[in-house]
C-alpha cells in the first residue's frame, strides 16, 4: 500500500514538473515572438494612423496574441499570422521577423515598405501565404523563396523588384498562386516553373520578360489563369495554351508575339472567359472554332494583323460582354453586302461593347433587331468603309453611351429615332456624306457631351431647341451647309470647344456669346456673319477665336482686350474699320494675331507688335502705317523740337545715370547683407556695372530691329545687343502701354538686384525714363527650354533634361530657402528657362515675382500667372506662396519629360497633363514619356524607364492639390540628385 501511494505521488510530481517546464517554454517562445515584433515596429519609420504605436506595446498587460494584425495558434500560443495590410506604414522589414518560426501567413500588402527582403525570412519554413504586394520593395527576388516547402500563395506585385526570376521557384510543388505583376523583372521566364504542378494562377504582366512563352507552363493541368501581358515576349503562342480544359483567363496583350491562331482554338477551352491578345504581331484569320469557347465574356484581338472575314459564329458566344477587333485587316463575309457578323451578335444578350474600328469592312450596317439592344453601351466602327444609311433600328439601343461611325461613307439623313438614345454621351458621325437637316430629336439627348457632325452635307438652321443640351462640352459642325444659329445656342454656358466654320451661317454675333464663360476654342470662320461686334463680357477662358472670312464691320471691340487667356485671334478678311486697339495686341498670352484684309487705319502699335507679328498679320489694310518691316507706309511725324530731343534723349540719360548710382548703392548694401550666405553663385563686380543710355541700346540692337529679336515675354520684348565694348547682352524692353509693364520693370529690378545664384539670369544694368524702361541682362546663347523641347531641330536626352531640372530646382531652393526674404517666382514655365553656352539652365523673367515675409508665409495678388502652370489656390483665390512655385515646378517636370504642354488640346474636359501622367503610373509610364526619349528595346531602356518613373512620381508629389502636401524644394533637389546618381550607376551597369 505504501509502495502504491509513493508511485502515485511520483507520477503526480513528474506531471507537475513537465507542465511547469512547458509553461516556461511557452513563455520563452512567446517572448521571442514579442521581441521580433518589437524589432519590426522599430524599423517602421512612418505609422500615419498610429496603429502599431498605440497597440504594440509592452507597457500594458495585453498579450502579444491580442495585438493588431497578430494571430496565434490555439495549442502552442505562437504567432502564426502577421497581417499589416492597408495600414499606410513605411519602413523596412526587420531581419528579426525570421524568428517568428511558426508563421504560416505573412502580409505587408498595400503599404510603403522599401528595401530588399532580408535573408533571415528563409527560416519561416511553415509559410503558406506570403504577400508583399503594393509596396516599394526593390532588389532581386531572393532564391530562398524557392525553399519554403509549404508555400502556396506568393504575392509580390506592384513593387520595384528587378533581375531575373530565381530558378528555385520551380522547387515549390505546393505553389498555387504566383503574382509578380508590375515590377522590373527581366530575362526569360524559367521553364522550371513547369515543375510547380499545383500552380493555378500565374501573373507576370507589366514586366520586361523576353524570349518565348515556355510550353512547360501552359501545359500545367491545374492552370486557370496565365497573365503575361505587357512584356517583350516573342515567338509563337504555344498551341498547348489553347488546349487546357481548366483555363479561364489568357492575357498576353502588348507583347511581340507572332504566328497564327490554331484552327481548333475553341475546341478545348470549355471554361475560357477572357482572351486578351491585342497589340501583338499575330496574323491569319480568326478561326470559326473560337465560338466553341462558349463561356467567353471578353474577346480582345485588336492591333494585330488578322485578315479575312469576321466570323458570323461569334453570335454563339452567348455570354460575350466585350468584343474588340480594332486595327486589323478584317472584312465582311463576301456573300452579302451587310455586316452579317453584327446581326449574329443579337444573340449575345450581355454584350456591352463592340469595337471594330480601323478595319476595311466595306459593307452596310444591318437592321439591328434583337435582345442585345438592352445592354450595348459602346459601338465603335470608325474608318471601316461602311456604306449606306444609318438604320432606324439604331434607336433601339437604349443604353448606348458612345456611337462612333466617323470616317466612313455613310449617306442619307440622321435618323430622328436617334433621339431615343437617352444615355448617349458621344455621337461621332464626322467625315461622312450624311445630308439633310439636323433633327430636333437630338435635343432629347440630355446627357450628350461630345457631338461631331462636321464634314458632311447637312443644311438648314441649327435647331432652336439646342439650349436644352446642358451637358454638351464639345461641338463640331464645321464644313457643312448650315444657315443660322439660334439665340438659345449661346445659353450653353459649359461649352468648351465650338467649331461652326465653313458653313453658310448668317446673322449677327449677339452679346449673349459672353455667356459661354468656359469656352476655350471658338471657330466661326468662313461664314456670312455680319454687323458690328459690340462689347462682350465673359469669355475669360477663351484661348483660340477665329472670326475670319465673314462680313463683320465697325471697330474692333476694346472689350477683346479682356480676353486674358487668348493665344490666337484671327479677324482677317472682314470689314473692320478704325484703329487697332493697343491693349488688344499686347495680351499676355497672344502669340498669333491676324487682322489682314480689313479696312483698318492708323498706326500699328509699335511697342511689342513689330517683334511679335509679321507683315502678313496686317496686309490688305490700305490705311495702316508703321515700321517698314511690316510692309506698311511709315507714319507721318512732326519735326522734332528741342524739347522733344531733351525729353527723348538727354532726360533718359540723366535718369539712367541716377538709377545706376542707386543700383550700385543697393548692390553694395546687398553684398554686405549677403556676405554670410555660402555658395550662392557669383555677383557681377562693381567694375562690370556701367551706365547705359537709350542711344547706346538703340545702336546695340540696330534700332531694335526685328532681326535682333530673340523672344518676347509677358510684358516686353527681348533683343540681342552688342555694346560698344563688344559685349553681347540681352536687352529686355518693357511694354509701357499697360500699367503692368511699369510694375513688371519695378519687380524685376527689386528681385534681380537682391538675389544671386548660378542658375538665375544676372542683371548687368538698366535704362529708365518716363516712356522707356529696359534691363540689360546676361545673354543666353542657347535660347529657352521651350525651344529645345518643341523644335524639330533640337533634342535633349535623358541626362540633359534631368540636369536642367536639377538646375531649375536649385534656383528655386535658393529663392525659397536661401534668400533673406523668400522670393516666389510665380511664372515658372519652359519659355522662362534659359540655357547658357554650356547648356546650364537659368531661371528668368521675374516680372510678377513676390517677396514674402518667411518661407511659410503667403500673400494675395491679382496678377495672373500662366494658365496650365498655376497652382489651384493661385488661380482661384490669388493666394501665392513658395508652395505655388513647387506646383508649377511639378507641371514643368511632367512637360519636360513628356514633351506635352499643359494647354495641349488633348487635355480636354476633366483630363489634364497631371491627370494623364497620374493614370500612367506606375506601369504605363512609357505611354506618356516623349517617344524620342524612350523606346522599347533600346540600350539602357530599363535604366531610363526607372529614371522617368521616379521623376514622374516626384512630379506628382510636387503638384498635389493641397499646398501643405507638396514637397519643398530642398527635398526636391535632394531627390533629383539621387535619381541622377542612380541613373548614372544603372547606365554604367547596363
Amino acid at each position: 500500500m505504501e509502495i502504491s501511494s509513493f508511485f502515485i505521488f511520483f507520477v503526480l510530481l513528474l506531471v507537475h514538473c513537465l507542465m511547469a517546464s512547458t509553461a516556461v517554454a511557452v513563455r520563452t517562445n512567446i517572448t521571442t515572438d514579442q521581441s521580433a515584433l518589437l524589432a519590426l515596429k522599430a524599423h517602421i519609420t512612418d505609422d500615419p494612423y498610429k496603429t502599431l504605436a498605440s497597440n504594440w506595446s509592452t507597457s500594458t498587460s495585453t498579450s502579444v496574441c491580442n495585438w493588431i494584425g497578430i494571430t496565434c495558434g490555439s495549442k502552442h500560443l505562437r504567432v502564426t499570422a502577421l497581417n499589416l495590410s492597408h495600414m499606410g506604414l513605411s519602413g523596412t522589414i526587420a531581419p528579426q521577423v525570421g524568428k517568428l518560426t511558426f508563421l504560416s501567413h505573412l502580409s505587408f500588402r498595400n503599404n510603403n515598405f522599401h528595401g530588399s527582403l532580408p535573408n533571415e525570412l528563409a527560416s519561416l519554413r511553415r509559410l503558406e501565404v506570403v504577400s508583399f504586394g503594393l509596396n516599394n520593395f526593390s532588389g532581386m527576388l531572393p532564391s530562398w523563396l524557392g525553399f519554403l516547402p509549404k508555400l502556396q500563395v506568393l504575392y509580390a506585385y506592384n513593387n520595384r523588384f528587378n533581375g531575373t526570376l530565381p530558378e528555385s521557384l520551380g522547387n515549390i510543388s505546393s505553389l498555387k498562386v504566383l503574382h509578380l505583376s508590375t515590377n522590373y523583372l527581366s530575362g526569360r521566364i524559367p521553364k522550371c516553373l513547369g515543375n510547380c504542378t499545383s500552380l493555378e494562377i500565374i501573373r507576370l504582366d507589366d514586366n520586361y520578360f523576353t524570349g518565348e512563352i515556355p510550353q512547360e507552363i501552359v501545359t500545367l493541368s491545374n492552370l486557370t489563369e496565365v497573365t503575361l501581358a505587357n512584356n517583350s515576349l516573342t515567338g509563337h503562342i504555344p498551341n498547348a495554351t489553347f488546349n487546357s480544359s481548366n483555363i479561364e483567363i489568357i492575357s498576353l496583350y502588348m507583347n511581340q508575339l507572332s504566328g497564327n491562331l490554331p484552327s481548333s482554338i475553341g475546341h478545348w477551352l470549355p471554361n475560357l472567359k477572357v482572351l486578351y491578345l491585342w497589340d501583338n504581331g499575330l496574323e491569319g484569320i480568326i478561326p470559326n472554332s473560337i465560338s466553341n469557347a462558349s463561356m467567353l465574356t471578353e474577346l480582345e484581338l485588336g492591333a494585330n494583323y488578322f485578315c479575312g472575314s469576321i466570323p458570323n459564329t461569334l453570335g454563339n458566344l452567348r455570354h460575350l460582354e466585350r468584343l474588340n477587333l480594332v486595327n486589323n485587316h478584317l472584312t465582311r463575309e463576301s456573300s452579302t453586302v451587310e455586316l452579317s457578323f453584327l446581326s449574329s451578335l443579337i444573340n449575345c444578350v450581355n454584350l456591352t461593347s463592340i469595337v471594330v474600328a480601323n478595319n476595311p469592312l466595306n459593307g452596310t450596317l444591318p437592321i439591328l433587331r434583337g435582345n442585345f439592344s438592352t445592354s450595348l453601351e459602346q459601338f465603335v466602327a470608325f474608318n471601316c468603309n461602311i456604306k449606306g444609311i444609318i438604320p432606324r433600328e439604331i434607336g433601339n439601343l437604349s443604353n448606348l453611351m458612345t456611337l462612333s461611325l466617323e470616317d466612313n461613307e455613310l449617306i442619307g439623313p440622321i435618323p430622328t429615332i436617334v433621339g431615343n438614345l437617352g444615355n448617349l454621351q458621344g455621337l461621332f458621325l464626322q467625315n461622312n456624306r450624311i445630308h439633310g437637316s439636323i433633327p430636333n430629336d437630338i435635343c432629347h439627348l440630355r446627357n450628350l457631351v461630345d457631338l461631331r457632325l462636321n464634314q458632311n452635307k447637312l443644311f438648314g438652321p441649327i435647331p432652336t431647341c439646342w439650349g436644352s443640351l446642358s451637358s454638351l462640352r464639345n461641338l463640331y459642325l464645321d464644313s457643312n451647309q448650315l444657315t443660322s444659329i439660334p439665340s438659345s445656342f449661346w445659353s450653353l454656358r459649359d461649352m468648351l470647344r465650338i467649331n461652326l466654320s465653313s458653313n453658310s451661317l448668317n446673322g449677327y454675333l449677339p452679346l449673349d456669346v459672353g455667356k459661354l464663360e468656359h469656352v476655350t476654342q471658338m471657330d466661326l470662320s468662313w461664314n456670312k456673319l455680319s454687323g458690328e461686334i459690340h462689347a462682350i463680357k465673359g469669355l475669360c477662358s477663351l484661348v483660340n477665336l477665329s472670326l475670319a472670312h465673314n462680313k463683320f464691320q465697325g471697330p474692333i471691340p476694346q472689350s477683346f482686350s479682356n480676353l486674358i487667356s487668348m493665344e490666337r485671334l484671327d479677324l482677317s478678311d472682314n470689314n473692320f474699320s478704325g484703329e487697332i486697339p493697343k491693349s488688344l495686341i499686347e495680351l499676355k498670352c497672344l502669340n498669333y494675331f491676324n487682322v489682314s484684309f480689313n479696312r483698318l487705319q492708323g498706326e500699328i502699335p509699335s511697342r511689342g507688335v513689330r517683334n511679335q507679328f509679321s507683315a502678313s498679320s496686317f496686309m490688305g489694310n490700305q490705311a495702316l502705317c508703321g515700321p517698314p518691316q511690316l510692309q506698311v507706309p511709315p507714319c507721318k511725324r512732326s519735326s522734332k523740337t528741342t524739347t522733344t530731343i531733351i525729353v527723348r534723349y538727354i532726360l533718359p540719360a540723366m535718369i539712367a545715370a541716377i538709377l545706376a548710382v542707386f543700383l550700385i548703392f543697393v548692390l553694395m548694401k546687398g553684398q554686405k547683407r549677403d556676405a554670410k550666405l555660402k555658395g550662392q553663385g557669383d555677383l557681377l563686380s562693381l567694375a562690370e556695372w556701367r551706365r547705359i543710355t537709350y542711344l547706346e541700346l538703340e545702336q546695340a540692337t540696330n534700332g531694335f530691329s526685328e532681326t535682333n529679336l530673340v523672344g518676347k515675354g509677358s510684358f516686353g520684348s527681348v533683343y540681342k545687343g552688342t555694346l560698344s565694348d563688344g559685349a553681347t547682352v540681352a536687352i529686355k524692353v518693357f511694354n509701357l502701354n499697360r500699367e503692368e509693364g511699369f510694375k513688371s520693370f519695378e519687380a524685376e529690378c527689386d528681385v534681380l538686384c537682391s538675389i544671386r545664384h548660378r542658375n538665375l539670369v544676372k542683371i548687368i544694368s538698366s535704362c529708365s525714363s518716363n516712356d522707356f524702361k529696359a534691363l540689360v541682362l546676361e545673354y543666353m546663347p542657347k535660347g529657352s527650354l521651350h525651344k529645345w523641347l518643341y523644335s524639330h531641330n533640337h533634342f535633349l536626352d535623358m541626362l540633359e533634361r534631368l540636369s536642367m531640372m536639377i538646375d531649375v530646382a536649385s534656383s528655386l531652393e535658393y529663392l525659397h530657402h536661401g534668400c533673406p526674404l523668400p522670393v516666389v517666382h510665380c511664372d515658372l514655365k519652359p519659355s522662362n528657362i534659359l540655357l547658357n553656352k554650356d547648356m546650364v539652365a537659368l531661371v528668368s523673367d521675374f516680372g510678377i515675382s513676390k517677396f514674402l515675409g518667411n518661407e511659410d508665409s503667403m500673400t494675395q495678388t491679382m496678377t495672373l500667372a500662366t494658365i496650365g502652370y498655376m497652382a489651384p489656390e493661385y488661380g482661384s483665390q490669388g493666394i501665392i506662396s513658395t508652395r505655388g512655385d513647387v506646383y508649377s515646378y511639378g507641371i514643368l517636370l511632367m512637360e519636360t519629360f513628356t514633351r506635352k504642354n499643359p494647354t495641349n488640346e488633348m487635355f480636354a474636359g476633366e483630363m489634364s497633363l497631371k491627370g494623364w501622367v497620374r493614370q500612367s503610373l506606375p506601369y504605363s509610364v512609357i505611354e506618356v514619356i516623349d517617344s524620342n526619349l524612350l523606346k522599347r528595346g533600346e540600350e539602357n531602356f530599363n535604366a531610363k524607364l526607372d529614371c522617368v518613373l521616379s521623376i514622374m512620381q516626384l512630379a506628382m508629389a510636387c503638384s498635389t492639390e493641397t499646398p501643405e502636401e507638396r514637397s519643398n524644394m530642398r527635398d526636391v533637389v535632394t531627390t533629383l540628385k539621387n535619381i541622377k546618381l542612380k541613373f548614372l550607376k544603372d547606365v554604367g551597369e547596363d
